[in-house]
């Protein structure tokens, strides 16, 4: 069972704590976590691009030139491909490029992102991080005391003066762990986590 410091904010270590292994020591499945990433980032993607083809542009309705006798190529019309204005080939046409991973395999990569976080290193447990006031000065000397910069931030319930104090940090992000996601983890230098939110995580996933 993996053990982790337990921090305040002022970086100062208070206790240690058993992580469940069922969560955070699973056995890494690196293509899980590869598919998740890319699945999260294909759903995201609009797919609204467009061109029109040889079919679809205006004009081009009359044969530019008899067919023989000219000199030139036989063309049939000014929308082709090759002429200035004409169609595109192959051109684009609006799509869904979103895919469905099932229920296991989005725990299984979630659980081996968090454990590699946890094997690296990367994920820090707070025993909590409230505020009285929204400043990103508070919040950017918390990441300072606890050594990070650039970081992801789980809270387990919206803390609107926590949210709004990262808000301008550029390498700092927050999220629940409701919306946690393997991108999210994957791209965070450091993984923080409340001590309210590891319970949260051991409890929905194990």
């Amino acid at each position: 069972m993996a053990q982790v410091s337990v921090y305040n904010m002022e970086g100062k270590e208070v206790e240690k704590l058993d992580l469940n292994d069922a969560v955070f020591g699973v056995e890494i499945n690196e293509h899980l976590v590869h598919l998740a990433v890319v699945q999260q980032l294909a759903n995201l993607r609009q797919g609204t691009q467009k061109a029109k083809t040889r079919s679809e542009v205006s004009g081009g309705g009359k044969k530019p030139w008899r067919q023989k006798g000219t000199g030139h190529a036989r063309q049939g019309s000014t929308r082709a491909p090759q002429w200035t204005h004409g169609g595109i080939v192959f051109a684009p046409t609006p799509r869904d490029y979103s895919f469905k991973l099932n229920k296991k395999e989005k725990r299984l990569a979630l659980k081996s992102a968090l454990t590699s976080k946890v094997q690296d290193g990367k994920l820090i447990v707070i025993d909590e991080l409230k505020f009285d006031e929204i400043k990103t000065k508070n919040f950017q000397n918390v990441l300072n005391n606890l050594k990070v910069n650039k970081a992801l931030v789980v809270l387990n319930e919206n803390d609107e003066k926590v949210v709004l104090s990262a808000r301008n940090i550029p390498d700092a992000q927050t999220t629940l762990t409701s919306t946690l996601n393997v991108y999210d983890i994957m791209k965070a230098g450091n993984v923080v986590l409340t001590k309210d939110a590891v319970s949260t995580i051991e409890e929905v996933y194990a």
